[in-house]
């Protein structure tokens, strides 16, 4: 029986395929070969029934449903989106996208991601890599000659191993209260120049140890434009929002003057809408913005070929730091906690100016946690109560917040 199925499942991928790669005008199809969709179609829905059920998908949705109610009762304001086995068993909005307003948050809202950007901003670099248009080995000089410090590879870039100084720090003597540097806005190329002009003191020498810095992901976002001939916005929505039909992501800026009516408003823990502005343009370690619904996209995505090379993705998912014994590590614009035989969890929590993202994925059961909030606070972070839930037992699996 598993057989048949198996084999008229891969019928219906190749005719699916073959029907969206066409190059001619979509053919009408016979009757025969519609009824052998439509029941193809049914084959799958089916097993979707019957994954949802071994899972006891219903039972833990009204599990997470009491958590999150009583969560919301403390103040937790968010979207939040969990799957398992690869299929979505609860989503909600809980709260508000304007706290003053009350206007509320629904699943279209979109939310700055803060540093879980850099997974997209480390699959762009990537995706680059694949397309043959750089190497990981690739110094920051041969794109930008006059960069001050030798030997900084792109790889170091995305892992955290370059020892270069956190641009957050060394740049706001530099730049007013209205985030302006030398008369423009403070962004990405700005930061370039304080580095190329004032030389802050590095942390260490090149790949001597991990040390996480949004200065390293800054950098990467203008490797992406001077590779692509396109600016890192563009880039990001031509060659991955758009192909994975990620509708409510965009990367935005300070400069920005486009209307984006489902954007939320990021606030204080108090419920204060948040207004500082301070390096908001700078981009790649955070800037971008996206729901729930779309980073369960991207994560599907990363179980295929449909983005990125498979053994591009190994890449991502090795850890570059092992100076310190234990599970958690670092890869390739991820974090990592390697549970042995369990398999790993690959993941990236963020915070900025009033949002806190977590993005969770546990690769040997396909299971996905998005939580994207506007009003800050660790809650966020908190999910052992999630995983116990879904596994049925007291979860151990520890994660960092940001």
């Amino acid at each position: 029986m598993r057989s048949i199925f198996f084999l008229k499942f891969i019928l219906f991928f190749l005719i699916t395929v073959l029907i969206s790669c066409s190059d001619s005008e979509p053919k009408s199809l016979t009757p025969k070969e519609q009824e052998e969709k439509d029941s193809l179609m049914t084959i799958n829905q089916d097993s979707i029934k019957q994954i949802l059920k071994k899972i006891k998908a219903k039972e833990k949705a009204a599990l997470l449903d009491a958590l999150f109610k009583k969560r919301e009762k403390a103040g937790f304001n968010a979207c939040v989106l969990v799957s398992q086995r690869g299929q979505i068993i609860y989503q909600k909005s809980f709260g508000f996208s304007n706290i003053k307003k009350k206007s509320p948050l629904t699943l279209d809202s979109e939310f700055q991601l803060a540093s879980a950007s850099k997974p997209l901003t480390a699959a762009a670099i990537l995706l680059l890599k694949d397309q043959g248009k750089l190497k990981l080995t690739d110094t920051i000089q041969q794109f930008f000659p006059d960069f001050p410090y030798p030997n900084i590879t792109v790889l170091q870039l995305l892992n955290h191993r370059s020892g270069l100084a956190n641009y957050i720090y060394f740049c706001e003597p530099y730049c007013d209260e209205n985030n302006c540097y030398d008369g423009k806005v403070f962004d990405n190329a700005s930061m370039l120049n304080i580095i190329n002009h004032t030389k802050p003191n590095v942390y260490a020498k090149p790949n001597k140890k991990f040390e996480y810095c949004n200065t390293n992901y800054a950098l990467l976002a203008l490797i992406i434009e001077k590779v692509s001939h396109k600016n890192y916005e563009t880039f990001m929505k031509e060659e991955i929002f758009i192909p994975l039909g990620m509708n409510h992501t965009y990367v935005i800026d300070v400069k920005s003057v486009n209307i984006f009516p489902h954007k939320t408003i990021g606030h204080t823990p108090s419920g204060k809408e948040e207004d500082e502005e301070y390096a908001d343009a700078v981009l790649g370690d955070k800037g971008i913005y996206s729901t729930v619904g779309d980073l369960f996209k991207f994560n599907k995505a990363l179980y295929s070929e449909r983005l990125l090379k498979r053994h591009t993705i190994e890449e991502a998912y090795t850890g570059y730091s092992n100076e310190h014994r234990g599970a958690r590590n670092y890869g390739l614009g991820w974090r990592i906690v390697d549970q042995g035989k369990k398999g790993k969890i690959i993941y990236h929590n963020g915070w900025w100016h009033g949002y806190s993202s977590l993005f969770y994925r546990r690769l040997a059961d396909e299971t996905c946690i998005v939580v994207l909030s506007n009003k800050f606070s660790r809650i966020t972070y908190q999910i052992q109560d999630i995983l116990t839930i879904l596994d049925g037992k007291k979860s151990d699996s520890e994660i960092e917040g940001e």
